[in-house]
């Protein structure tokens, strides 16, 4: 999707400019093993010592049994319906597979010349993904119920539902919540205010490529605070980033990676992300007194840790003239 955006945007300067999905394939390889590991080390040295033990007694479900999570013996059933369920799982989708690939299958778009155009453009597979996905999961889950004893029959498959969809009910109450505040937001254009003033300070100063792609950097991770969605966020600052760079000499690819970096780092501390709400729900399960504040904290080492380790790699990595894709 970010691709298709540089290139629109790419073309207001240069139509010969074609940018691919692999265009930072090089750079996000190399940047998998640094977030790896920095990841590790937060995680072991700051934010688990920061947690403390965890005690199953903070989060209790709302019958008093224990969340699902705790350790648990698995009794020889269970392990039976477990291997059960995953041949069943994966016959299934050798099944799909099988149905897809078979000549004028139902699933595909047929009036796509192209084989992979056929299953990704607008056909029956991507339309109904969804429920395919659903079913992909309830099969197998009704299939280890039965076999591990815990199912009997439809009712208690029903329960089972209602019971695991139970715990949702925080989460889709402040969902409701976040969602006016990120349409008032919106409303407002204080998003795109920001994103564009962001742009004409980057334009008006006069330095170098590196450091103008590094103040790029930092403008996008701050505004990516007010503007969630990657896309929108890019299909804004796109059409104005991209041909200043491209008249300075740094290619669209470059500029993406500079733009997946500060997305990346700051998502996961921005509470318009379209999936902050979900995050506290499942950390309540574990501790009940989380609020946004609790999630901000736990996630700002890893933030600034990545923003500012991911930012020097790129710094490196465009100073040895090495391509960020192909």
């Amino acid at each position: 999707m970010l691709a298709g955006i540089t290139n629109e945007a790419a073309h207001i300067l240069d139509p010969t400019v074609s940018i691919s999905a692999t265009a930072n394939y090089f750079f996000m390889v190399a940047s998998t093993l640094l977030i790896t590991i920095l990841g590790t080390i937060i995680t072991t040295k700051i934010i688990e010592p920061k947690l403390g033990k965890y005690d199953s007694k903070m989060a209790k479900d709302s019958d008093g049994m224990s969340r699902a999570s705790d350790l648990q013996t698995i009794k020889p059933e269970e392990a039976k319906a477990m291997k059960v369920a995953n041949f069943t799982l994966l016959f299934m989708v050798i099944g799909l597979v099988i149905l897809v690939a078979m000549p004028n299958s139902f699933l595909r778009n047929l009036d796509k010349a192209s084989f992979l155009d056929s299953i990704v453009d607008h056909s029956t597979l991507m339309n109904g993904l969804i429920p395919i996905i659903a079913l992909l999961f309830f099969v197998p889950s009704v299939v280890y119920g039965k076999i591990a004893k815990t199912v009997k029959n439809e009712k208690e498959v029903a329960a089972h539902m209602s019971k695991a969809m139970s715990s949702m009910g925080g989460y889709l109450c402040l969902a409701f919540v976040a969602a006016q505040f990120i349409k008032y937001f919106e409303y407002t254009n204080l998003g795109t205010i920001i994103a564009v003033r962001g742009a004409e300070f980057l334009q008006s100063i006069n330095i170098g490529s590196i450091p103008l792609l590094v103040g790029f950097i930092i403008i996008t991770g701050f505004i990516n605070l007010f503007m969630g969605s990657a896309s929108a966020k890019w299909a804004i600052m796109a059409p104005v980033f991209i041909p200043m760079f491209l008249k300075l000499g740094i290619g669209a690819d470059v500029v993406q990676t500079a733009y997946r970096i500060a997305d990346s780092s700051t998502n996961i501390i921005s509470p318009l992300m379209s999936y902050f709400a979900m995050v506290i729900v499942f950390m309540q399960a574990y501790k009940k007194d989380t609020g946004i504040g609790t999630v901000i904290s736990l996630m700002l080492p890893y933030s600034m840790t990545f923003l500012i380790a991911w930012t020097l790699l790129f710094v490196v990595w465009m100073s040895l003239g090495i391509p960020v894709g192909f």
